[in-house]
């Protein structure tokens, strides 16, 4: 099991993460669903855009709101491992109820799992694990 001190390093950890990814999908927000192109560039004439701009603009903007799902998903991961910290079950397993390796967690503080469970989970096509690798 994990020491006092270790889960109290980890707990800032995710939470600095935490804070980080709440700005990243706050400013991301803002710029999806922010100003159209001509209005970002001033130009508030009647003059008509370009095709090809709007099209850069939808994939921009389709591209943004992806990586704030993804975003928000480990976002999501995060608040379950702080979650995991208050219950005292943080470090243990979910699928197996086995001690996560120390270094596992210093690579990802939010994962779930232990490293074996979690090459199972994905060997099986049990779709996307849970957390990325």
């Amino acid at each position: 099991m994990l020491k006092a001190a270790d889960v109290k390093v980890f707990k800032a950890a995710l939470e600095a993460l935490r804070a980080r990814l709440r700005g990243d999908v706050s400013m991301m927000a803002d710029a999806a669903l922010g100003k159209t192109r001509s209005e970002a560039g001033g130009d508030l004439s009647s003059m008509p855009i370009h095709m090809a701009d709007i099209g850069s603009d939808a994939y921009e903007q389709e591209f943004t709101l992806s990586l704030m799902a993804t975003e928000e998903e480990t976002l999501e991961l995060v608040e379950q491992a702080l979650a995991r910290i208050r219950e005292k079950k943080y470090g243990v397993c979910e699928e197996c109820g086995g001690v996560i390796a120390k270094k596992r967690l210093e690579a990802i503080p939010f994962a779930p799992m232990c490293i074996r469970c979690a090459e199972k989970l994905e060997n099986e096509g049990g779709g996307r694990p849970r957390q990325p690798r």
